[in-house]
């Protein structure tokens, strides 16, 4: 464990890229090899904007890590949050307990609040207009909601006290996990339900971006499920129902389009369709 954490303390920002490149390739080699539905698509077409957003969510990343630094250096050196107050433990359990507190603050609060607050949804829209969920799905986020989630994993590292260590191992991890839960990935349902109890599977991930309320609001887990569990956001359907996309976005020609998709969190939008067979 000591020696994770040693090379996640320091680990090159082409490491970095190498892990999120790394994960894109298997997973999309993978979901090619065994496809939870056989879209009717050019894998390659549909991957451009996705694969834009990745670039400007990696660029985001990389100029602000040097925040995250300061960030992490300040709690260590002040004694300061949740994990520095908690009594001397094995590493491993130190390591541990940071990754789950961050999976809290930098993804299940974090998207909480980008589905609960309008201005916030605006830009994670861009998200979930995507009608063909695939791994390069995984990163297809607005510049803004970059420097969103940014800033909630900034909170967490100040509230729970975190190593810069441990920042990065979660951050590596959630790029693996987002990757693989987004991926069109087939595994049996018994599997996948059984995975659902701890972490977030591909068909749990998948019932959030179906296209209608109250599956949009729900599941909003990216490593640890217990979130939902928890918070009772968990939701279920079957994988055979799932329609991706959101209703009140449904040009698939514009929300395919890099322009129109930079521009999406300025526009109007009516009330959401709730739907009636929602099963919790």
């Amino acid at each position: 464990m000591e020696t994770i954490i040693n090379y996640f303390e320091t680990i090159p920002p082409h490491h970095r890229g190498i892990i999120i490149v790394s994960g894109i390739t298997f997973f999309w080699l993978l979901e090619g090899a065994m496809p939870l539905f056989k879209f009717d698509y050019k894998k390659w077409k549909h991957a451009i904007p996705n694969l834009f957003f990745t670039l400007t969510t990696i660029i985001v990343n990389l100029g602000l890590a040097w925040i995250f630094l300061i960030a992490a250096d300040w709690t260590k050196a002040n004694d300061f949050g949740i994990i520095n107050w908690l009594p001397q433990m094995p590493l491993w359990l130190y390591a541990l307990i940071g990754v789950v507190l961050l999976d809290f603050f930098g993804a299940y609060f974090a998207h909480y609040v980008e589905h609960k607050v309008k201005p916030l949804w605006m830009v994670h829209l861009v998200h979930h207009t995507d009608h063909m969920v695939d791994t390069t799905t995984a990163n297809r986020h607005h510049p803004i909601e970059s420097i969103i989630r940014f800033s909630f994993t900034l909170l967490g590292i100040l509230v729970v006290g975190t190593p810069i260590a441990l920042v990065m191992m979660y951050q590596a991890m959630s790029l693996i996990f987002t990757q693989f839960t987004h991926a069109n990935l087939k595994i049996s349902k018994g599997l996948d339900k059984v995975l659902s109890y701890v972490i977030v599977s591909p068909d749990m991930h998948k019932i959030h971006h179906h296209y209608r309320l109250p599956y949009t609001d729900s599941n909003y887990g990216n490593i640890l499920s217990i979130w939902d569990h928890i918070f009772g956001t968990y939701m279920y359907m079957e994988r055979e129902n799932l329609i991706y996309g959101v209703d009140v976005f449904p040009d698939e020609k514009k929300n395919s389009n890099i322009k129109d998709l930079l521009k999406q969190p300025f526009q109007k939008y009516e009330k959401p369709t709730l739907s009636t067979d929602a099963k919790e």
